[in-house]
């Protein structure tokens, strides 16, 4: 009790000794222990310590997949393997936009305490930083997560598109997803190939979301004029050209390997979840077929046969070579 009473009552001056926490926390040592800008330093360091002891225990076991094979490409493999590498990349993008505006914080809170006679113009300048970079990796962080909702919907757009055509298989056409086309310097892909006795088709997928329509327009329908698509809202040409030069890409691919002059690749640009329409003149004036997923099978059923099975057959070895790319 003596000891206890001691330590709580005042000194000669007449102050009380401070607790034993306070004078914890106030040593320069526990404050530098306590700073935001360590606490921020260790949690960057621990992730990154937990990663690569991770990769090392991997590597270490010298483990391998057990498939020796290579697959096909299915739908949207290109941007199925792009949505692999964002959600990779997430959570490291999540962790560093959210700590930056709090290093930034923890460095003036730094600052101040080793300059506390300038903390006047220190602490605002710091809140605004602070501000400037927490707006700043929050547009940035918006702008990753719209760009992977869109791969999200073209991905789900050719898995859609997919379904449909596969349905030719069983009348006898060879059908590929995502065929690899183009030279090293300017790749890109074909979403869907086609290859029948009524010829080889080339088809684009384009997935666009359903909004606001204009006075007069329903919200679900577009049209095509042979020049442009008119949408619900406006109207534009984007994927016509497209559709066409990659057509025309595989066209001259396939003429070049197989020595077939006369072989033609139809383009055709789909649609999926839009009720699409075209007026009278749109065949006349354009060489691409613009059609929902599900017009598909029957607009290649119903052209005239161009091909004979042997120069099918010639085709979809060629295709699958390019398709068959596939690993774990």
């Amino acid at each position: 009790m003596g000891e206890e009473e001691n330590r709580r009552s005042p000194d000669k001056n007449g102050c009380r000794p401070a607790p034993l926490a306070s004078y914890i926390f106030l040593h320069p040592a526990m404050r530098f222990l306590t700073s935001p800008l360590l606490l921020s330093a260790y949690l960057l360091l621990y992730c990154l310590v937990v990663m690569l002891i991770w990769r090392w225990r991997v590597n270490r076991r010298q483990e391998r997949p057990p498939f020796p094979d290579k697959l096909l490409r299915a739908p949207g493999e290109t941007l199925r393997r792009k949505l692999d590498d964002f959600d990779t990349a997430l959570g490291a993008t999540l962790l560093g936009n959210a700590l930056f505006p709090v290093i930034v914080l923890a460095a003036g809170y730094s600052a101040v305490a080793l300059l506390p006679s300038r903390a006047s113009w220190l602490i605002p300048l710091t809140l605004v930083l602070a501000i400037a970079a927490l707006v700043i990796c929050s547009r940035r962080l918006m702008r990753v997560l719209e760009q992977r909702r869109n791969h999200y919907l073209g991905y789900f757009g050719e898995r859609y598109a997919g379904e449909f055509i596969e349905q030719l298989r069983a009348r006898g056409c060879r059908v590929f997803h995502d065929v690899p086309a183009g030279e090293k310097n300017s790749p890109f892909n074909i979403d869907h190939v086609v290859a029948g006795r009524t010829g080889v088709f080339a088809i684009e997928t384009k997935t666009r979301r359903k909004g606001r329509a204009a006075p007069g327009r329903a919200d679900y329908k577009i049209t095509f004029d042979g020049h442009r698509i008119i949408y619900p809202w406006g109207a534009d040409a984007h994927g016509l050209a497209q559709a066409r030069d990659r057509a025309l890409w595989l066209e001259h691919h396939l003429q070049t390997l197989l020595g077939a002059h006369r072989l033609r690749v139809t383009p055709v640009l789909t649609f999926p979840g839009w009720l699409v329409t075209q007026t009278n003149a749109a065949p006349l004036e354009s060489p691409v077929c613009v059609l929902n997923p599900k017009q598909i099978p029957q607009h290649i059923e119903t052209q005239p046969a161009s091909l004979t099975e042997a120069q099918v057959d010639l085709i979809a070895r060629q295709l699958e070579a390019r398709c068959r790319d596939v690993e774990f």
